[in-house]
């Protein structure tokens, strides 16, 4: 069964309460369906900026996309998504990935450990926080039962793996992550693999998990060769029409793009998708092409 499409928005620019609230009922009003924080050193402090949000808005959902487990004790997360669920009266989406940016670690004195060493801590804290957060003599207590819905963001097999027994939504990159922490677009047939390795390590799921994936770039245009030709420089090696066929751009008319997200949603499955904060307002003319499909 095809799911309809859900639609959220990382918002990654930190301000004043004022303005905060300003944004997030923004993107309320353009359709989108969760209200999206990261997790960087620079970046709104996801959880306090989830609460404001879930209080400036009445319907999207809140979430993180996605904490970098290796900041956080399960204890102390579980503590933090239990009581954030609780003050948004349960619209918490609780999204966590292993982290990628060796810099931020330092900057925070955090050990940047080997990409084996923080697939294990991943698995280790979310098998934690999905314990305490079920454990209903946890408190604070969640308001969604048996807990907060958990993303998972990644694309290695471990990650795959640990998401197929644990998380009700899979946030595929579009992207690889080198062993420096740099990252490299993944084509669309690589992305045919990444996925249909999930589902292999998912087959014997009773509930199909949400697939999502994050959209790099919102463009609408008439022109979408000059939209990407100033994103060339970052993939040398890739010409315009190679750009423009990897999975994460989304650039051409409202209606070209949402035919790619149509074509996107039948090929690889994803109807959740994200977008970054400075594609929302473009974004908004595409949820409302969609909306209903």
């Amino acid at each position: 069964m095809t799911r309809p499409f859900r639609f959220g928005v990382n918002m990654l620019t930190p301000t004043g309460g004022a303005e905060w609230r300003d944004r997030c009922r923004r993107a309320e009003q353009l359709g989108f369906d969760v209200i999206l924080v990261p997790d960087h050193l620079g970046m709104p402090a996801p959880f306090p900026a989830l609460v404001a949000a879930a209080a400036a808005t009445e319907r999207p959902q809140v979430g993180t996309f996605v904490l970098n487990a290796g900041f956080w004790n399960p204890t102390l997360l579980a503590r933090e998504a239990a009581g954030t669920d609780a003050l948004t009266e349960g619209r918490l989406e609780l999204g966590i990935g292993t982290g990628y940016v060796r810099g931020e670690h330092e900057q925070a004195g955090i050990p940047f450990l080997s990409p084996g060493d923080r697939v294990d801590h991943l698995r280790r804290t979310v098998q934690e926080v999905d314990r305490l957060l079920r454990d209903e003599a946890h408190l604070p207590a969640p308001v969604r039962r048996p807990r907060p819905p958990l993303m998972i963001g990644g694309n290695g097999d471990r990650v795959l793996r640990l998401a197929a027994e644990y998380a009700d939504i899979v946030a595929f990159t579009g992207a690889a992550t080198g062993k420096d922490g740099s990252l490299s677009m993944i084509s669309a047939e690589q992305l045919d693999e990444r996925v249909a390795a999930y589902q292999g390590f998912a087959r014997d799921r009773e509930t199909p998990a949400e697939l999502n994936l994050l959209l790099q770039k919102v463009e609408v245009t008439e022109n979408r060769r000059a939209a990407v030709s100033g994103l060339l420089p970052p993939f040398a090696d890739l010409d315009d029409a190679t750009v423009l066929e990897l999975p994460l751009f989304a650039v051409g008319t409202v209606r070209q793009i949402a035919d790619q997200l149509r074509e996107q949603r039948e090929r690889f499955g994803f109807s959740y998708l994200s977008v970054l904060e400075p594609s929302m307002e473009a974004f908004g003319l595409v949820i409302e092409e969609l909306a209903g499909s």
